[in-house]
């Protein structure tokens, strides 16, 4: 196409080209509208953030002064609190200058040499029942875990022989505090001790042998190389008896548990003491006890080996020793001992624990309630047992 002819074309096409370059205006006017308008938003959407957030920063403000205000005030009631709590301990000390504590008792060698000649006399006698007890255990029916309490090692049980609800705790193998909870729900609901009354006995316990026994605490002290049971009454808090335990040369009663020495424990029938000695170191002893006065009615020599033994207790007159491994396992009654030679050993059932945590630290029968108060590494473990006739076994 010539020049002339492109020159003919360019008036026809002018117009198009003008209305492409204003719609092109057109587009980047709206454009520039739409941006100033996002622009305005997010400048509106900032300010009213800066906005909250001033407020925000304000409020965070006064609550942080509001808080340092309540915890100086906290401090100042925790300091009067100290210094009151303070002078209370100086009354108290005061008080028990003024009261002087409970004497030891002490015992009557000669007395306690005859109650020893007495019981030895009748050593390995058949044992004439106090009651028509023909019960034995055939398994354990039911077990319910409680909690975790205090340490590895301890004991809790209610009165073997009364009807008081109270929970008796016992935290480890050595100490002289006994907590006290009114009832099992306070015990079970609550981790701290705040819910228990505290009873601070006038000679430490060793092991995990105790017992609560008609009011009364029977619990073992050491002294020296030898070993007395107390008898504390829990009402008014004072030693009513002791007795050293007439046993030469005494040795943990368990092979798992060694800072038990006597195991004391009740039954349908009273009082029981379970213990060893070098004399024969392989296997324990058993023997009958007065709760009133402390004397030693009778002694048996029983089969029962100490070895692997985590635990024991007496059920009608029989004497049951739980079994375990130095690794933990599954606790088991292997061995029965019935002093009045109604049961057979062979005849006895072997009544196995559902395994839990470790092992046995102690095992508390209320003849009461037909069921065991056990404490394993630490959680407190209630079983019920099932039981059978002796003849039935």
């Amino acid at each position: 196409m010539g020049p002339w002819r492109c020159l003919l074309l360019l008036p026809l096409l002018a117009p198009a080209l003008r209305a492409q370059q204003q719609q092109f205006m057109e587009y980047v006017e709206r454009r520039i509208t739409l941006l100033e308008e996002r622009i305005s938003q997010w400048h509106d959407q900032s300010s009213r953030y800066s906005t909250e957030l001033r407020d925000f920063k304000n409020q965070v403000l006064g609550m942080l002064e509001a808080a340092e205000k309540e915890r100086e005030a906290m401090r100042a009631e925790a300091e009067s609190a100290a210094v009151r709590v303070e002078r209370l301990e100086r009354e108290v000390d005061y008080l028990e200058t003024q009261n002087p504590a409970p004497p030891c008792v002490e015992v009557d060698e000669t007395l306690m040499d005859k109650q020893v000649a007495t019981a030895k006399q009748r050593k390995n006698e058949k044992y004439t029942k106090l009651t028509d007890c023909s019960d034995t255990i055939a398994s354990v029916r039911a077990m319910k875990i409680l909690k975790r309490f205090g340490s590895s090692s301890g004991l809790w049980t209610k009165d073997a022989a009364g009807s008081s609800e109270k929970i008796y705790v016992f935290d480890g193998t050595a100490n002289d505090t006994v907590y006290v909870f009114p009832r099992m729900r306070e015990f079970t609901l609550f981790s701290a001790t705040r819910k228990a009354a505290r009873i601070k006995l006038p000679y430490p316990w060793v092991g995990t042998g105790h017992l609560v026994y008609d009011g009364h605490l029977y619990y073992i002290r050491q002294q020296g190389p030898s070993f007395q049971v107390i008898k504390f009454n829990l009402a008014n808090k004072t030693v009513v008896d002791s007795s050293v335990f007439p046993a030469e040369e005494q040795i943990p009663v368990f092979g798992l548990s060694p800072s038990t020495y006597i195991e004391v424990s009740a039954d349908e029938e009273g009082l029981w003491a379970i213990y060893a000695t070098k004399e024969d170191e392989k296997n324990m002893c058993l023997a009958k006890l007065d709760p009133a006065s402390l004397d030693i009615e009778q002694m048996w020599d029983t089969p029962c080996p100490r070895e692997n033994a985590e635990g024991a207790f007496v059920v009608c007159g029989a004497l049951h020793v739980v079994y375990n491994t130095r690794l933990p396992s599954r606790a088991r009654v292997q061995c029965v001992f019935d002093v009045s030679g109604t049961l057979a050993p062979e005849d006895a059932s072997l009544v196995y624990f559902p395994k839990r945590y470790g092992s046995h630290a102690s095992l508390k029968y209320s003849p009461r309630e037909r069921q065991l108060y056990a404490w394993d590494d630490g959680y407190q473990i209630i079983y019920r047992m099932e039981m059978k006739k002796k003849m039935e076994v």
